[in-house]
């Protein structure tokens, strides 16, 4: 049985490995071997997720020859990762990267902090900001004039009321994308319209293509479906996806489902083009696979020079509706709270999901559902998700100005939207920093939380919702935490069972 998921090329590994020589080295740093100087190169790239794990790597000639070094140090090369756990190998099917098996692989984020312990921990994980008031109010005590007509009745609408499905296709076709209320199904969430879509198209043991790295619960959610995850990296910095790795993946691991974050994606920040929005839907079209485009995020542009310049929607370059299924919620753009989510797909997928539903939750809350309808038909919606902006914007401007200053090693790029930004720490373990927040009082999701089998150890995610005076002191204690890493203080503690909004 073939043991990887995905292949990297030879000359995609050679580019990847020079363009770490860029990175300079520390003062009086000793030159190592050349074959240790690319089994580390290597190993930092699964680290990073820019290689992912279960990928098979090129075969020790091609590679050599892409190097132009000698078979020899890519020979040495392989057996030293092998016996430090991040390659395996079998004979007649080559080798592919692993991490090693004493690496714990993670599973969830962090549970949001009751609300008693957060007088003495500031909490880093839940990527949510407070209800933006005084929409809130406003929106249940107009659901709750609206609700009277619906009490007379079952209140069981397994597709959504009627009202909010029309709504929300008004609004796709208000934004170029014609759409009629039987292309709309309204959630619980978006968690729970990407769980009835994973269940419908991919079940126990199908693939699914995601980017790396991805949301953590989406991760979780597919991986507990059966799913067999194909990681698939972004491209540098906020550029969006790297579409000859997409190409590739959709060509030889052929998954029925990909699921994408086009805007703002969740932990980079990243916002995806036009050019790569047509050609992703091109490809998936032509490998036959459910392109799952969430869009949870497309609200939350924080610099005004985005707003116009913001891409169309996935789903616009699928005008037959074939390929592309599109998720959107409440949730981030509004409040955690608020667990509203729908799915835009062609009527007959919608009649599917709607179908399987009465199996799995009946419906959603009918009093949530007025709320959202009301905010959308008064034009609340578009005031509180302008607060939300505001409030977005001063905390990522807050906290990247106090990382910046208590932290200057850690690597980032701002994003122009989003609720996250995505760190790399200096060259720090993010699982020990994780461990070690906990002791200094500021609880953060390392990055192998976001990646596929342990991949982007040497990350963190910090997301904007704490800022003044508040992010100047999360940052002072990520760099106790990082002083405490650094000094190899950190304790080994059991994990917790966690959770990443």
């Amino acid at each position: 049985m073939v043991q990887w998921t995905s292949v990297v090329g030879a000359a995609q590994l050679a580019r990847l490995l020079t363009s770490q020589q860029d990175r300079p080295a520390g003062p009086g740093t000793r030159r190592p071997p050349a074959y240790r100087a690319l089994a580390d190169g290597i190993r930092l790239l699964v680290l990073e997720g820019r290689v992912p794990v279960a990928a098979r790597l090129p075969a020790e000639r091609e590679l050599a020859l892409a190097l132009a070094v000698s078979r020899t140090t890519v020979a040495a090369a392989y057996e030293a990762l092998r016996g430090e756990g991040f390659l395996e190998s079998r004979r007649g099917a080559g080798s592919w990267t692993a991490v090693p098996a004493g690496n714990p692989i993670p599973a969830r984020g962090l549970e949001p902090l009751p609300p008693e312990a957060l007088g003495s921990m500031i909490d880093l994980g839940c990527a949510s900001l407070p209800a933006p008031e005084p929409w809130l109010t406003r929106a249940v005590q107009g659901a709750l004039e609206e609700l009277p007509p619906y009490a007379h009745t079952h209140g069981d609408y397994p597709a959504g009321l009627p009202a909010l499905r029309s709504m929300i296709a008004e609004r796709y076709t208000a934004r170029g994308i014609p759409t009629m209320p039987e292309q709309i199904m309204v959630t619980t969430g978006a968690m729970g319209a990407i769980d009835a879509i994973c269940h419908l198209f991919g079940g126990r043991g199908e693939r699914i293509a995601v980017e790396s790295p991805s949301y953590a619960n989406i991760l979780q959610l597919m991986r507990e479906a059966g799913a067999r995850l194909v990681p698939v990296a972004m491209a540098e910095g906020l550029s969006g996806w790297d579409m000859d790795r997409w190409r590739q993946v959709l060509r030889e691991a052929a998954p029925r489902i990909a699921y994408v974050v086009a805007d703002f994606h969740n932990p980079t920040g990243a916002l995806a083009d036009e050019d790569q929005r047509r050609r992703l839907v091109d490809a998936a079209r032509s490998a036959g696979t459910v392109l799952v485009a969430d869009e949870t995020m497309s609200e939350l542009w924080l610099d005004e020079d985005v707003r116009d310049a913001m891409p169309r929607p996935v789903c616009g370059f699928d005008p037959a509706g074939s390929t592309v299924i599109t998720v959107g919620s409440a949730s981030k753009a509004f409040w955690a709270g608020m667990r509203i989510g729908w799915v835009r797909a062609a009527p007959d997928v919608i009649r599917s999901l709607v179908a399987a539903r009465a199996y799995a939750d009946l419906g959603t809350p009918v009093l949530e559902q007025l709320a959202v309808n009301w905010l959308f038909s008064t034009g609340g919606w578009a005031q509180a998700v302008e607060l939300r902006r505001a409030q977005a914007r001063e905390n990522r401007d807050a906290l990247v100005a106090a990382v910046r200053r208590e932290l200057p090693d850690w690597e980032f790029e701002v994003p122009r939207g989003g609720l996250t930004l995505w760190v790399r720490a200096g060259g720090l373990s993010g699982s020990r920093l994780a461990e070690a927040g906990e002791r200094t009082g500021v609880r953060v999701p390392s990055g192998p939380r976001f990646g596929v089998d342990g991949a982007f150890e040497g990350y963190v995610r910090l997301p904007f919702t704490v800022g003044g005076a508040v992010a100047d002191e999360a940052a002072s204690r990520l760099a106790a935490a990082a002083r405490l890493v650094e000094s190899g203080a950190t304790g080994a503690t059991e994990s917790p069972r966690t959770f990443v909004a």
